[in-house]
């Protein structure tokens, strides 16, 4: 039975198989963004705490499109959901951060996409291959795991909830760890 914290957020067990352990300390990441995120309007998620642009909202459409981007596009060699293949990257490198959506679709696009990563990911374990499945697509001219993905969507959500901390307190005071 999973125990969660009093955010509501699925605690790590504290001896786990490598597998249990990444997927579940990505599930408490996850669930830390929607907690630094939740209860806010639109102008709360458009906040910004200069001299950085960057937003909560921006970073809920961001994680969708990170999460969309490393399981679907890369892990699979999927096309990307429908909302990212319309958009003219060149120019903007960064539209997922600046995607005009209300909060509402935010939160919707970025739960869609980690419910499919979710999906992905337990379709993947249960190859022969598991976490050493190879990636389709490349990064950086070299092919990386499963494996490599979690420990890198891990390490992406750690450092965005460390922004997360500094801009939920700018707007509301509301802190925690």
């Amino acid at each position: 039975m999973t125990q969660t914290d009093e955010q509501g957020r699925p605690e790590p067990a504290a001896a786990a198989d490598e597998t249990t352990t990444l997927t579940q300390f990505l599930d408490f990441h996850r669930a830390t963004l929607a907690w630094k995120t939740a209860d806010l309007d639109d102008v709360q998620l458009a906040a910004t705490l200069p001299p950085s642009t960057m937003t909560l909202g921006g970073m809920l459409t961001h994680l969708a499109w990170v999460e969309d981007y490393w399981f679907a596009t890369v892990l699979l060699g999927r096309e990307s959901a429908p909302v990212w293949r319309d958009i003219d990257w060149s120019a903007d490198n960064d539209a997922d951060w600046h995607l005009d959506v209300p909060g509402a679709r935010r939160r919707a696009l970025w739960r869609e996409a980690t419910g499919a990563s979710r999906a992905i990911v337990a379709e993947c374990l249960a190859e022969p291959d598991g976490l050493d499945r190879v990636a389709v697509g490349a990064r950086a001219d070299h092919q990386v795991s499963l494996r490599w993905i979690l420990v890198h969507m891990i390490e992406e959500y750690a450092r965005h909830n460390g922004h997360a901390d500094l801009l939920r307190e700018s707007i509301d005071r509301s802190t925690g760890e």
